[in-house]
């Protein structure tokens, strides 16, 4: 599968010809500069909760290429109050099948508020299941045993975790949750765009050396294949 990094969360990652558009933060985002929002594919877009740092883009790109946006509830009604005409609902431990492949809302231990305010609903995380492979996005999440659950329902090839810490995992507990989800593979996010998450990158890479996983931390605006053995 190939993978795009955009900065901080944001990443597309493409499924047979489908691009999905993770957490869409690039234009506040500094370390971001040389990305054209606007230039940006989306034909899905899929938004993990309501932080401005995971959703400042996620209207204007939702206009700009009319593509469905998949979040919870609230965040879906909120941007349906913003003009946003195709969004898809869903909640923690809900599974939907689209021409893509299968989605499941898992549960991210977070919060979660929208940038004006409004009540953000539950964060969650995306397991995506589709024909040439699965991955699992834990967006921003404690360390939390409910990630057992995930393998027991079919092995994922790679896993997009937070390493920043602070506010969300760091490495040591990204190191452990890849060892309970059973990847060999996993795609560092949110670490280096605020100074309460910078990182000691090569300390991360260590962390995860020492446990036998690879830790792939790709520049913003790099491209990354990610070979699946595995099939959904």
């Amino acid at each position: 599968m190939k993978l795009t990094c955009f900065g901080h969360s944001c990443f597309s990652v493409e499924v047979g010809g489908t691009a999905l558009l993770f957490d869409p933060f690039v234009t506040p985002n500094e370390l971001a500069h040389g990305v054209d929002v606007a230039a940006i594919r989306a034909d899905v877009l899929l938004i993990s909760h309501g932080h401005f740092d995971h959703i400042a883009d996620a209207a204007a790109v939702a206009l700009r290429t009319g593509a469905p946006v998949i979040a919870n509830f609230e965040i879906a009604e909120w941007l349906g109050r913003q003009g946003i005409g195709k969004t898809h609902p869903m909640n923690l431990g809900g599974e939907f099948a689209f021409p893509f492949g299968r989605v499941k809302m898992v549960p991210a231990l977070h919060s979660s508020v929208l940038p004006d305010g409004t009540y953000g609903g539950n964060p969650g995380g995306f397991v995506v299941r589709a024909p040439e492979g699965a991955f699992y996005y834990a967006g921003d999440t404690a360390l939390t045993l409910d990630m057992k659950l995930i393998p027991e329902e079919g092995a994922v090839d790679f896993a997009v975790l937070p390493i920043g810490d602070n506010f969300t995992m760091g490495a040591k507990d990204a190191a452990r949750a890849a060892k309970i989800l059973g990847v060999r593979q996993v795609v560092g996010v949110h670490y280096n765009t605020f100074p309460p998450i910078r990182i000691a990158t090569d300390e991360a890479q260590r962390v995860f050396e020492d446990a036998g996983i690879q830790l792939l931390l790709p520049a913003i605006g790099e491209c990354v294949e990610i070979p699946v053995s595995r099939k959904a």
